[in-house]
């Protein structure tokens, strides 16, 4: 019974813009060499629109264009940041991240641990916060990175990795030892300001399709000088980082994608957060039984995690589907998966708690109608489902 068509799931990935796929359209028909072939016209304009789309998207961010290396997207990235720097410096073995980090950099330290790195994972408290003068204290004499991530995917708590990045720099320069800092940032473009300067930052991952942009193309920014080991090897592409034929058809989408979204970002900051408030305070008032998961206020824009007492999510998001309103239960990298959220068990919720629990991700194209139509089917589906006989084990 699809009546509607509905899209609440923009933190797993949002709709590409047409702006953007016009600007893509001419790499997959009339530009089609190789960025690398040097000796004719057709590699030499590829190479140029990497080399333009590169100087455009440090300047959207805030870095130098030789500090920006093109990838898969943010699980590349943050593979890249952690396991490449973490391989160039084998003789230093401490490496700070969180428990509510995503999957990706969370498997990259276990990795790493396997092979004789030591990692402290930080806890945090009921919102999701990281308590800044314990995390200072976790640094060592031979810690050589922290990796934390600006907003988390799930929750959507917003950390303050400039505040971070400075306490680490601080303990750094009193140890007389340099320590690297990464952030993944892949939720913040669009919605939160970044800038890699400003956050004081040497490492910080994004990913296009979290922005509007084409899927499968992302990008490290990585300060000039930083120690390095490529994960990829081969022809020495993208400055002998990270090998492979660059997808300059995305590249290009990438950094229009990344222009269009902070160019309108003001106004889709004001409309989605208004949304937010709505869905926030209709689901709290026509609901009973919810608890709003993250910080109440340190949240990004478009994030409502919020569990519903003696429910499960999956048939809460089966019934929204069947409505034809499409969000999730969290993480869509881990959506295969029928363990309970790791980050919600990280601010305290139990192993029931976090199953019955949805993930909303509002984006610029919703409007306060689809969040009437939403409130229309949501209570009356919580409340059928709680009647429901719990089936024996």
């Amino acid at each position: 019974m699809r009546k509607e068509n509905i899209y609440l799931d923009n933190h797993a990935s949002t709709k590409i813009d047409l702006r953007v796929v016009k600007k893509m359209m001419p790499f997959y028909t009339n530009h089609f060499g190789n960025p690398h072939s040097s000796s004719h016209q057709h590699g030499w304009i590829m190479e140029n629109h990497i080399d333009l789309s590169r100087q455009q998207i440090s300047k959207s961010i805030g870095s130098a264009k030789e500090e920006i290396f093109f990838t898969s997207g943010a699980t590349e990235s943050n593979n890249l940041a952690i396991k490449g720097v973490a391989l160039s410096q084998l003789n230093k073995k401490h490496i700070i991240t969180c428990v509510t980090e995503h999957k990706c950099v969370l498997e990259s330290c276990k990795f790493l641990e396997k092979i004789g790195f030591k990692v402290t994972y930080l806890k945090v408290d009921k919102h999701g916060n990281i308590n800044l003068n314990n995390f200072e204290k976790k640094i060592q004499r031979n810690t050589f990175l922290v990796s934390l991530m600006a907003v988390n995917n799930e929750i959507g708590t917003i950390q303050p990795i400039s505040e971070m990045a400075s306490g680490v720099k601080a303990a750094a320069l009193k140890m007389g030892r340099n320590i690297l800092f990464h952030t993944d940032a892949v939720q913040a473009p669009g919605l939160v300001e970044i800038n890699a300067s400003d956050l004081g930052v040497d490492m910080l991952s994004l990913s296009a399709h979290k922005f509007h942009g084409p899927r499968g193309v992302g990008a490290l920014y990585m300060k000039r000088g930083i120690p390095f080991e490529p994960l990829m090897i081969g022809g020495g592409q993208e400055r002998e980082r990270r090998s492979g034929t660059e997808n300059v058809a995305g590249i290009v989408g990438m950094a229009k994608a990344l222009e269009l979204c902070l160019e309108e970002m003001g106004d889709v900051v004001q409309s989605i957060s208004e949304l937010q408030k709505l869905v926030i305070s209709q689901i709290e008032e026509n609901i009973p039984g919810v608890t709003l998961n993250g910080h109440p206020t340190k949240r990004i824009c478009n994030n409502v995690n919020i569990s519903f007492q003696g429910v499960e999510g999956e048939p809460i998001l089966l019934g929204l589907d069947f409505s034809g309103i499409c969000a999730s239960s969290g993480s869509a990298c881990s959506a295969a998966s029928h363990e309970p959220s790791h980050v919600l068990l990280a601010i305290g919720r139990t192993a029931e708690e976090a199953q019955g629990t949805i993930r909303i991700s509002l984006g610029r194209d919703n409007t306060r109608k689809d969040i009437d139509y939403m409130m229309d089917i949501l209570p009356d589906l919580i409340k059928k489902l709680r009647s429901m006989p719990v089936m024996a084990d």
